[in-house]
């Protein structure tokens, strides 16, 4: 035990150098692996809303196809075609515009910047600055 400290102390400033280029490389490419895999994980959720946000827009547009003929038979009976027609259109277009702003505002809430990487890289280069000194 005691002679492998007396290695590692009388190593050279090259070795030294060496192992601390070998350990930023390891470094580097530790830190680039972790932002792709934030930056994986905040695309999957921008998928999963845009994918949301499609249903939400195929929902409404089958809702307003059935409501459409359905309602607008039934309230001709008692109002003009035509009335009928305009208050279901308008109910239709009120639940769709919910559903949409709903997924867009999902949407905006996701940062798409890796905020764990880039504060990983900053505590990385400070540990590296302190090793050079």
């Amino acid at each position: 035990m005691a002679q492998q400290q007396v290695a590692k102390d009388e190593r050279s400033l090259g070795d030294l150098f060496t192992e601390l280029a070998s350990e930023t490389g390891t470094l580097v490419r530790s830190e680039v692996a972790l932002a792709q895999s934030e930056i994986t994980q905040k695309a999957s959720k921008i998928g999963t809303n845009v994918g949301s946000l499609a249903v939400a827009g195929a929902v409404a547009y089958l809702g307003a196809m059935a409501l459409t003929a359905g309602v607008i038979l039934l309230l001709s009976m008692f109002i003009p075609a035509w009335v009928s027609a305009l208050v279901v259109g308008v109910v239709i277009a009120g639940i769709s515009y919910f559903m949409i702003t709903s997924a867009l505002a999902k949407l905006k809430a996701i940062d798409p910047v890796p905020t764990r990487s880039i504060a990983s890289l900053k505590e990385d280069a400070r540990w590296l600055k302190k090793e050079m000194t």
